[in-house]
């Protein structure tokens, strides 16, 4: 009763504490696409003055990075769990395969803004990349925010995030989806928690589902 309870009360803080603004290209068909592939997002734990005297700018850095990854792997799972229920249309790569890719063609995992999405695709082998930036008040990768608690006797700023996520085509280097959304509230407990409320509404509307 106590987990439903929790659940419920999560659910009813993101419904009236969220934005979501989305762009769907009108003319970009699904049997252009075979395999996506999920590049690590660029992201920034944003945290209070008093936490940041806890750490070095090396440490924050990090921190992002494992925040990323973390981002990167509850993606690729949520995007499993729809092929396996059959309401996925593509197929996905495994982000170990993408970023092995990457770093064996010299490229930054975290920061790849010069390369067109086209030069990305012919190295990757797929048709479609999600890349994007992420926004946290709150680490929800397990290990950052075991670490923050410890430091900073587990005062949090109150969870937030901004996601803003792009699917483009290496095909011809054409924006098919733009998703932007803003949550204050509860956010769960990990990346993964975080991930199935971010990506639970767009789901319904990007063009790789039914």
């Amino acid at each position: 009763m106590k987990n439903t309870l929790t659940i419920l009360c999560l659910l009813i803080t993101t419904a009236l504490f969220s934005q979501t603004k989305l762009y769907v290209n009108p003319n970009y068909y699904v049997s252009k696409t075979k395999t996506i592939a999920i590049l690590p997002l660029r992201v920034q734990v944003k945290l209070r003055p008093k936490q940041l005297k806890d750490f070095t700018s090396e440490q924050i850095a990090q921190m992002d990075k494992d925040e990323s990854l973390d981002i990167q792997k509850g993606m690729y799972t949520w995007f499993l769990t729809r092929k396996k229920r059959g309401t996925m249309l593509v197929e996905v790569q495994n982000p170990a395969r993408t970023n092995a890719l990457l770093k064996k063609n010299g490229i930054d995992i975290y920061s790849n803004e010069e390369y067109l999405p086209s030069e990305l695709g012919k190295i990757l082998g797929v048709e479609t990349l999600i890349t994007g930036t992420f926004e946290t008040s709150k680490p929800m990768s397990t290990g950052a925010a075991v670490g923050l608690a410890v430091l900073t006797g587990g005062l949090f700023a109150t969870n937030s995030a901004i996601m803003n996520m792009d699917f483009t085509s290496t095909i011809d280097d054409e924006l098919v989806v733009n998703y932007n959304k803003k949550i204050k509230g509860s956010l769960g407990s990990d990346a993964q928690d975080l991930i199935n409320i971010l990506m639970r509404k767009v789901s319904r509307r990007i063009p790789y589902t039914k």
